[in-house]
């Protein structure tokens, strides 16, 4: 496979996994808000150095996982049962939810290294990315657009992290234009996670149906 197709791929997953509003791309437009658009870029290329390596991560993981196969057909199964559970809660959850505040509150932090690092911090704590890369990866592979060679891996992972910054940029420059539309309420923010879930239950469960 092209490792052109292949850094889009990373991208593209990596971009889809970022979409739903969450800690690190409404605390990078926050930043952007409070302090310039300078540090909310610098926090998140803090974050998108972690992505990178969870990203690395997930691939050796999904490695293993694609030489014991019989571990992979469990771990889809329990996949399915996990992201239907998760996509029923957030739809529902999505019915009451009140809509979110970005705050104007000062916490001192304004070196643009210390957002840099803020943005590293962040992003090591939320380890969804690695079982969300792992399982993507998996998948690509199945479909033979993706192989584990160690350049694949890598220029898996720079699409990844690229994607990540993507979306991120895009939630600086445009949450100040779109922070008092409908998107940015936490019900649309419970349904877009609902529904990108849901999509990946569906993906699961047809490699599910192929296997048996």
């Amino acid at each position: 496979m092209s490792i052109t197709v292949i850094f889009l791929l990373g991208l593209v997953i990596a971009l889809v996994g970022v979409v739903p509003p969450g800690l690190l791309n409404m605390t990078a437009a926050k930043i952007s808000l409070k302090d310039g658009h300078g540090r909310g870029i610098a926090f998140s290329i803090g974050v998108c150095w972690v992505v990178f390596l969870q990203t690395y991560i997930a691939a050796m993981f999904a490695r293993y996982l694609n030489n014991h196969r019989d571990v992979v057909e469990i771990l889809q199964r329990v996949a399915f049962v996990i992201f239907v559970l998760i996509t029923i809660y957030f739809l529902v959850l999505a019915k009451s939810a009140p809509k979110p505040k970005i705050e104007n509150e000062e916490n001192g932090i304004r070196s643009p290294y210390s957002r840099f690092f803020q943005g590293m911090f962040l992003s090591a704590i939320n380890v969804f990315p690695i079982p969300y890369q792992a399982y993507m990866t998996i998948t690509i592979a199945t479909f033979g657009w993706f192989d584990f060679e160690k350049i694949s891996m890598l220029t898996y992972c720079s699409g990844a992290a690229t994607g990540t910054f993507v979306m991120l940029y895009v939630y600086i420059f445009f949450f100040d234009k779109i922070k008092d539309k409908k998107f940015t309420s936490q019900k649309n923010m419970n349904y877009s996670i609902g529904i990108i879930t849901g999509i990946v239950s569906v993906f699961t469960l047809i490699n599910i149906l192929k296997d048996l």
